[in-house]
């Protein structure tokens, strides 16, 4: 399970995308994927799947 972290901090300081790619990189792969899946849930609703979009194009 994902444990919650809460940083507070200055929106303007340059070194937060390091200081986060620093914290991810301790972070174990399950970890890592099961935080990207819970944002695409959050994102997508709680779908299994992502859906598929066809497009048909009408050629003369």
């Amino acid at each position: 399970m994902i444990e919650k972290v809460i940083r507070k901090g200055n929106l303007h300081r340059l070194q937060s995308a390091g200081e986060d790619i620093a914290y991810w990189l301790t972070r174990s792969a399950e970890e890592r994927v099961a935080a990207v899946d819970y944002l695409r849930k959050q994102y997508h609703g709680n779908t299994a799947r992502l859906q598929r979009v066809a497009r048909i194009i009408q050629r003369a």
